[in-house]
């Protein structure tokens, strides 16, 4: 299963935000649209960064209520991690992991295609897993019907 597979379930909006935006901003964002980041793009639609709540929180403790007016490029993680379309998900979820973070762009051909975060990844595999439940039960149904 690929990233492809996700973003066809759950659709390629990316939510993003200019560099410049203070945090405030970046905060009323996250929480109108309840997610956990933001990609961060230029005035081109490039992505210069990522801003996820755990960013936010990390100004804050070390600025208190000073960091709101902070712009995003001074608190985004720059060095960007990122996954293709057809990278699988097993692989993502490994560099998540390794990495600590929740969220990845998606870029095919250099071009910014969406976002996957860990709860897309737990989605996924959990609805695989009831279909193989729901098979497996079937599977025993015939089985009983045989003996019959």
């Amino acid at each position: 299963m690929t990233v492809e597979t996700i973003l066809a379930a759950k659709g390629s909006e990316v939510v993003s935000i200019e560099p410049t935006a203070d945090l405030v901003t970046a905060a009323k964002l996250l929480t109108a649209r309840r997610i956990g980041a933001l990609v961060v793009t230029d005035a081109g639609g490039r992505l210069v960064g990522i801003l996820s709540e755990r960013d936010i929180m990390r100004a804050l403790a070390e600025s208190a209520g000073a960091a709101l007016q902070l712009p995003v490029a001074q608190v985004m993680t720059r060095n960007v991690v990122t996954c293709g379309v057809n990278d699988s998900i097993g692989s993502i979820l490994k560099r998540m992991t390794a990495g600590k973070f929740r969220h990845m762009p998606v870029l095919d051909n250099q071009r910014l295609v969406g976002v996957v975060s860990i709860g897309d990844i737990g989605k996924q595999h959990m609805g695989i897993l009831l279909d193989h439940v729901r098979q497996l039960d079937e599977y025993i149904d015939y089985i009983s019907l045989m003996k019959l």
